[in-house]
């Protein structure tokens, strides 16, 4: 037994000894006794009453402070039992409350980080809070920090109504919207709505379409020079070394038989060198200018048979099993540009088939939602994840002597077309779509 609770038994006992004798004095008509000792046992329970409201009061106002989260208090463990497990529950509920306090600061560092604009609204009795708002998506609209969803409405009007409009579910879209009366940008807009029991939030994503596109170029400018330095110093290094080597034969007052082969040789491999430059250059060049397309109304099943007839004999020698199924479409292109690649298309399948025992390439043209598509599917290994992102780069290529241009062409194609080449996820092998507008 604690400390505190003996003193309040001891008052207890005291006041009930008390109360004893002064009924004993009472029986024996012995006034002053019995009065004496009546106030003994008032004042004895008096003071255990004092000591349980004060270990109560004490309990209440550490209760109150975990209740209003105010962990100012620094109590120290009394004997009271009550007032222990208050004292205690105090110090876990702060533990708590730090260590939530801790997540959500870093929860925040990582979201101010983001180069994506960001807003959390909370809905509170119908209305929108906001919950939280990150400082890129403030940059993006140029707004200041409000709590309230409402203040925004007359600094960003259009966006505003925008969000009104989805009645606050989840959505995605792409919109245009001027900012501070400035010309209008493009924005990627997302929207989720999640809930929980006691919680009704609604994350809004927004990102600069311009900004991602100045992203991917770089991106894809950064690769680009990564393969031209590449490919130049890999044929600029020998041929540098052999004509150092050409300088050194030429200065010597007699050149005899083996100098002259070697200088022969030498010749032979600039000159190879050189040519396998001149291809590079070449091929950029097909890449970076390509042609104005001569667009009329053709069949896309007739270019595709031609495409089909012309690798004939490829198909044949490989033993490749082809299964087409085929609609007739007509769209409005270069024939000779969609024939190219589709071309190219067929080369990438024959070689990913090539280890295969059983070799399948399927072609299928179909029509959905006024989009005409092409779709060149192969059963051979696939590609694997770590490269899928580099495929479509200009020179990159994973087959020994490839130009790796094909598929670089065959988008620049498409783009010039106004439509797409993409490259579609299945379960084994690969699968490459072009999609043309009607």
């Amino acid at each position: 037994m604690k400390k505190n609770q003996i003193i309040w038994f001891i008052y207890i006992l005291l006041a009930m000894v008390s109360g004893i004798l002064a009924y004993h004095f009472y029986l024996e008509e012995k006034w002053v006794n019995l009065i004496l000792f009546f106030l003994l046992g008032i004042g004895a329970v008096f003071l255990a009453n004092n000591a349980l409201l004060s270990q109560i009061s004490k309990a209440e106002k550490i209760i109150l402070s975990i209740r209003r989260k105010d962990f100012s208090l620094f109590p120290k463990e009394e004997d009271a039992e009550m007032l222990d497990n208050a004292v205690k529950l105090y110090y876990q509920s702060k533990a708590e409350h730090l260590s939530v306090s801790s997540y959500k600061l870093l929860y925040e560092g990582i979201l101010n980080q983001l180069e994506i604009g960001l807003m959390i609204l909370s809905e509170n009795e119908k209305e929108w809070d906001v919950f939280y708002v990150n400082p890129e998506f403030l940059e993006i609209l140029q707004v200041p920090k409000y709590n309230k969803w409402d203040l925004y409405q007359t600094k960003i009007p259009e966006f505003y109504n925008i969000i009104e409009k989805t009645d606050y579910q989840s959505f995605q879209e792409f919109f245009d919207v001027s900012i501070r009366q400035n010309s209008r940008q493009s924005f990627s807009l997302r929207t989720k709505q999640v809930k929980s029991p006691q919680h009704h939030f609604y994350i809004i994503t927004l990102e600069s379409v311009q900004k991602i596109i100045e992203q991917k170029e770089k991106l894809a400018w950064n690769n680009l020079m990564k393969v031209i330095s590449h490919e130049l110093l890999n044929t600029l290094t020998p041929v540098n070394s052999l004509i150092q080597n050409l300088e050194y034969i030429s200065n010597q007052e007699i050149v005899d038989k083996n100098d002259q082969q070697e200088m022969k040789e030498s010749l032979m491999i600039i000159s190879s060198k050189s040519k396998q430059l001149l291809n590079f250059v070449d091929s950029y060049r097909q890449v970076a200018e390509l042609p104005k397309p001569v667009l009329k109304t053709v069949s896309l099943k007739k270019i595709t048979e031609s495409a089909l007839h012309f690798l004939k004999t490829e198909f044949e020698n490989n033993n490749i099993q082809l299964i087409s199924n085929l609609e007739e479409q007509k769209i409005f292109a270069d024939e000779k540009m969609i024939e190219r690649c589709i071309i190219n298309l067929y080369l990438n399948a024959v070689f990913a088939v090539s280890e295969n025992h059983e070799k399948i390439i399927r072609t299928e043209i179909k029509s959905h939602n006024k989009r005409i598509f092409l779709s060149v599917t192969d059963n051979g290994s696939g590609i694997p994840n770590d490269i899928k992102d580099k495929i479509f780069l200009p020179f990159f290529t994973t087959r020994n002597g490839g130009s790796g241009i094909g598929l670089t062409l065959s988008k620049s194609i498409m783009e010039a077309h106004k439509g797409y080449l993409t490259h579609l996820k299945t379960a084994s092998g690969a699968s490459f779509e072009m999609c043309f507008l009607e």
